[in-house]
């Protein structure tokens, strides 16, 4: 059979009957389309969430407290109270350290001009700004002589603005209590996005001798953020830290460590990981839509058999070949999918976009996701339409003209 004739038969038979391939199509529609979709918010979740670690800070190694222990019993990570300045004065040899930020942090109940907030109070020394990414849009930060003197100063983030003083309002120079003392703010800083217990805009930074006197009246820290001079040597600095953490904590076995690092790298590895399990399962859902698209396919073409019974064995008679007429219902099976799958792809994309301006929720269509949705659709064209073009080929061409 010559391909002019094939595509003119293939297009035919199709077109015959516009209803039954519309709906035959819709499934394959529905499946592909919600495929895209849930990958895009599922990338775009993935997206999101490596850029708001990265936002925390370029090259950074966090040192936390290890877990408290009582006997055999252990009260968690981060449960015990082990770093201290002198911490700090440990990693100042280690030539691979481009700055370091000790920091006390704790939620506090927070007013101003009779409104009231509970947010995150980062107490820390003028290292942070750098170690932390962090940028100050108006006013200053703490000076060193300012943490010295134990000035009762702060910075606060645009959100604590918002809800202490007004979206408009120039928060330089009021005064906000917290934990019943009074703070002056002396700047505030520029947005970094966020949400929830996340929100980086939604914290106030005070010195750290000032929160170490007057808020949390204890010499223990809650975090040493490092930042290291480079990406390449995020690994050996880290190490460099435990080795030198280990000795002034007098602690020869590493597995009895009190306190523990994690480094920017590992946290992205971490989120990536649980991101990327998170869009499997939403495509592995949103494909048994496809499944049962395929399954419509597969019932479609074994109607047209049927329906075409005396038509097949009138090809045969006249010279068809088996091959020409299990390639007819291929293709015919292909098209119907590959227009499903062309169609599905704009209302994926459609939806994503959708989701994306009205819920405020992060897509991102990668193309990897279109091609394989492409794939996918010429797949179930072939294996479901495989068993209707076989069992098309081999029928007998004499009981195929005696078929009513």
């Amino acid at each position: 059979m010559l391909l002019r004739d094939l595509i003119y038969e293939v297009n035919s038979a199709v077109t015959v009957n516009k209803a039954r391939s519309g709906l035959t199509i819709l499934g394959i529609v529905i499946g592909i389309s919600s495929v895209i979709a849930m990958v895009s918010i599922g990338q775009g979740a993935q997206n999101s969430i490596q850029t708001s670690i990265q936002s925390i800070g370029a090259n950074l190694i966090l040192i936390m407290p290890g877990a408290q222990r009582t006997g055999q019993v252990s009260a968690g990570q981060g449960s015990a109270q082990s770093l201290t300045l002198k911490d700090v004065d440990a990693l100042a040899g280690i030539s691979t350290i481009q700055a370091i930020s000790p920091e006390v942090s704790r939620r506090y109940q927070v007013t101003a001009r009779g409104n009231n907030t509970n947010t995150q109070v980062v107490a820390s020394t003028t290292a942070y700004p750098e170690v932390r990414n962090v940028t100050v849009d108006t006013g200053t930060f703490f000076s060193d002589a300012q943490n010295r003197s134990k000035a009762k100063v702060a910075v606060i983030g645009p959100t604590v603005r918002d809800d202490l003083f007004g979206t408009d309002a120039n928060p330089i120079g009021a005064t906000i209590r917290i934990n019943k003392l009074d703070f002056k703010v002396i700047g505030m800083t520029k947005s970094k996005g966020g949400s929830g217990f996340s929100n980086q805009d939604d914290v106030i930074y005070v010195p750290l001798n000032t929160a170490m006197l007057y808020l949390s009246n204890s010499k223990y820290l809650s975090t040493i953020a490092v930042e290291a001079k480079s990406a390449d040597v995020i690994t050996s600095t880290q190490q460099d830290i435990t080795s030198a953490l280990l000795t002034s904590h007098k602690i020869s076995d590493s597995t009895l460590a009190d306190f523990s690092t994690l480094n920017q790298a590992d946290i992205v590895a971490t989120a990536s990981s649980v991101t990327g399990t998170f869009t499997i399962l939403l495509a592995a859902i949103a494909s048994i839509s496809l499944l049962v698209g395929g399954i419509g396919i597969m019932n479609m073409m074994l109607t047209t058999v049927t329906e075409r019974t005396r038509e097949i064995g009138l090809r045969k008679s006249i010279g068809a070949k088996n091959s020409d007429i299990s390639t007819q219902f291929l293709m015919e099976s292909v098209l119907l999918t590959f227009l499903g799958g062309a169609i599905g792809i704009v209302l994926g994309w459609l939806i994503a976009n959708v989701v994306s301006y009205f819920l405020n929720i992060a897509t991102s269509v990668d193309l990897s996701a279109v091609l394989l949705a492409f794939g996918v659709s010429a797949g179930i064209g072939i294996v479901f339409g495989y068993y209707p073009a076989r069992s098309a080929s081999h029928l007998n061409p004499i009981e195929a003209l005696r078929h009513d």
